[in-house]
């Protein structure tokens, strides 16, 4: 296994284990979000003050994959604007969905690209994904259940 790849599942472990902002919040957005493939379930709480978002954090419980995208997710959407955190979101769907991913994603992803080898999995693709797409309702205020299917 090459150094690169060791560092990747390093950091996924990590987020796993000690997920940052895993906690509740009351009176913002929130979406719930579920696989029913793998049984992770996630809510994504959204805290946004005009177009910029004020604070990210998810609870509940999932596999490695969905629960370090979590984490790592909140990390890298908390001070960005709603227009920075759609150029995220689609290029990390692009990461993991696309063959040929964009060029231009790494200087959108940072860290995020950690999320590159699941891309060679495409049934731990809808894990990665799940907090995504739920985050995703929750900017557009769509308060309902995101599932993977």
């Amino acid at each position: 296994m090459s150094d690169l790849r060791e560092l990747y599942q390093e950091v996924i472990l990590d987020h796993h284990k000690k997920p940052r902002n895993f906690r509740k919040q009351a009176g913002v957005a929130q979406v719930e979000g579920y696989n029913p493939f793998c049984g992770d379930r996630l809510t994504v709480y959204l805290k946004m003050d005009g177009e910029v978002i004020k604070d990210v954090s998810f609870e509940g419980s999932g596999c490695a994959i969905s629960t370090a995208s979590a984490s790592m997710m909140t990390e890298s959407l908390k001070g960005k604007t709603r227009e920075e955190a759609e150029v995220i979101f689609k290029a990390f769907h692009d990461l993991l969905t696309n063959p040929a991913p964009a060029a231009n994603n790494a200087a959108h992803l940072g860290k995020l690209a950690v999320f590159s080898g699941v891309r060679e999995f495409p049934v731990r693709v809808k894990c990665a994904t799940l907090a995504w797409h739920a985050f995703h309702a929750a900017l557009d205020n769509k308060n309902k259940i995101v599932s993977t299917e």
